[in-house]
């Protein structure tokens, strides 16, 4: 399929005349045709696709109707069919009243060349492009970011259930993709352990009888694979991907030596970060917060929160579930400063700051202004001691002096495991032994009396400063922009299917993300130019008449 670019099409006369008959006063696919013209052009795509072939439908049409799709939450038939039969649409596009359309599958082709030619970033990018010609949106004011999980299009599997799928899945394969091999090498017992799909409820009872056929399932797992990389066999049997994740899955889950196979145990077990947990997409992962546990991924959406302008989606990262957010900060940043679109104040909460990131953002020009940890020594958290903010810290002189008037008597550098620059400073047990308040200071029984834990200097001295800000009333007030981003992902949860996505892996995932963004950009722009306020939080009647009792 190849691609003859042509300039975008106008809106034919029939077609506009029908659809202004038919919207009165507008609607938004054409409000934003009108107000932003035609957004995409079919040169921007040349790169996905090929210069011999059946000519391809127009792709700067497709990216046109997957922003309309994912801003609606269509599925693909449903995007097709609004192509075919939606008078707003059509305007969108400038097709004219009998134009036939596409078949839905041409949009699920469309998004793997994007992935496939690393365009997935084109369609957000050139939105936030054309808004920006129009003068609404700028780098400088203020930004916030919030994240919220998303749930793979698989199944949550307990360990036993993964193992058994993973090798089910393996079989399945290999009994499509070399079905005469396979049936001279499994045993006659395998298809009725393998041949059903594997679930909890038919697992054998008893705890000592769930980890025999836990054992059986890795034994049967190491003869597969013992076969698979027996030297008469083909090698390309070995490449194929549910063996790769089979094999992966065998050496994350199990041992096997001279005494067996036996299961992988607590520490033994590799981080979960690392671990599979579905043999059907390799990079969803397990994890937990607040309690509440999810297999999947997360999604961190940044936007504007400039008053007198629209808010708008100006970066979007999808990770996988067990990412910390305060991994995402720095990336956040180097994303806006590729676009141009670098905030002088960025707004998160704790999850993505830290002393590190707080230097680095400044480094940048950027204010990341996110409440921090508090001294985590036992007498900081206690509230009733003398904490680490008690103590002045000398840098020049490398000395720290307690309330009392003492001054440490050694200060070296060190590094955590993790490679963290640290300090220790220590004061002398001697001096802390005749301290009348020694006993709200420390309780070190070493050679030494109390010790401080510091950072390098910048880090220090930003992270001591921004416990002090983040104190004062004057810091709350303006920190309180941050929580209208909550309102950015409830939006994205009512409007699209942001909390689930329906495709295996991450990059699909992420593509649908980018096109979630410039599809609720589309909406806010509506809102904008049609004078639509900012929906407000909903309160429940009975919340409300709770707050009425309290006024």
């Amino acid at each position: 399929m190849s691609l003859r670019p042509v300039p975008a099409p106008s809106v034919p006369e029939a077609t506009a005349r029908v659809a202004r008959a038919a919207f009165r006063k507008g609607c938004l696919a054409m409000r934003i045709r009108d107000e932003l013209g035609p957004l995409f052009e079919d040169a921007q795509f040349a790169s996905a696709f090929p210069r011999r072939g059946g000519p391809a439908w127009s792709p700067g049409q497709l990216a046109m109707v997957s922003v309309l799709q994912f801003a609606e939450g269509l599925t693909d038939r449903q995007a097709a069919d609004a192509v075919r039969g939606r008078i707003d649409v059509k305007y969108a596009l400038g097709l004219e009243l009998d134009d036939p359309g596409f078949d839905f599958s041409v949009l699920s082709e469309f998004r793997d060349r994007l992935i496939a030619h690393g365009l997935e970033k084109l369609v957000l990018d050139r939105v936030l492009e054309r808004v920006d010609e129009l003068g609404l949106l700028r780098a400088g004011g203020r930004q916030r970011t919030d994240s919220t999980h998303v749930l793979a299009q698989v199944r949550t599997l307990n360990r036993m259930e993964f193992v058994g799928e993973t090798l089910r899945a393996a079989l399945e394969t290999l009994a499509a993709a070399a079905p005469a091999w396979l049936r001279q090498t499994v045993a006659p017992e395998w298809f009725e352990r393998y041949g059903k799909r594997i679930d909890s409820f038919r697992f054998p009872k008893g705890a000592d009888a769930r980890q025999r056929w836990a054992l059986t399932v890795g034994r049967d797992g190491f003869t597969l694979l013992q076969a698979l990389y027996a030297p008469g066999t083909a090698a390309w049997l070995r490449h194929v991907e549910a063996v790769q994740v089979l094999r992966t899955a065998w050496v994350q889950q199990y041992h096997r030596d001279e005494k067996g196979v036996r299961w992988r145990e607590g520490k033994d077990l590799p981080p979960g970060r690392l671990r599979l947990s579905s043999p059907y997409d390799i990079d969803t992962r397990y994890s937990v917060k607040r309690g509440a546990g999810w297999d999947g991924y997360k999604v961190h959406f940044t936007e504007t929160c400039e008053p007198g302008a629209p808010h708008l989606i100006t970066n979007v990262v999808t990770t996988d579930a067990t990412v910390p957010d305060v991994e995402i900060t720095a990336p956040v940043h180097d994303a806006l400063a590729a676009r141009r679109l670098l905030a002088a104040v960025h707004l998160v909460d704790s999850g993505y700051t830290s002393a590190a990131l707080l230097v680095a953002a400044a480094g940048q020009n950027i204010e990341l202004m996110g409440p921090v940890r508090g001294d985590t020594a036992a007498q900081g958290r206690a509230g009733d001691g003398l904490g680490q903010d008690a103590f002045t810290v000398d840098w020049p002189a490398r000395t720290g002096t307690c309330p009392r008037g003492q001054r440490s008597i050694s200060w070296s550098a060190q590094r955590k495991p993790t490679g963290t620059e640290i300090i220790r400073v220590h004061f002398a047990r001697t001096d802390c032994d005749a301290c009348p308040v020694r006993a709200a200071c420390t309780r070190a029984k070493s050679k030494w009396g109390r010790s401080l834990t510091l950072l390098t200097q910048p880090q220090q001295q930003a992270l001591d400063q921004r416990r002090r800000e983040q104190k004062t009333d004057e810091w709350q007030a303006a920190y309180g922009t941050r929580a209208g981003v909550e309102g950015t992902i409830s939006q994205a949860v009512r409007v699209t299917r942001t909390r689930t996505t329906p495709y295996h892996g991450l990059r699909k995932t992420h593509l649908g993300h980018a096109l979630i963004a410039a599809g609720l950009n589309l909406h806010r722009l509506d809102a904008w130019w049609t004078g639509t306020p900012i929906g407000t939080t909903h309160i429940s009647r009975f919340a409300r008449l709770g707050l009425e009792l309290v006024a």
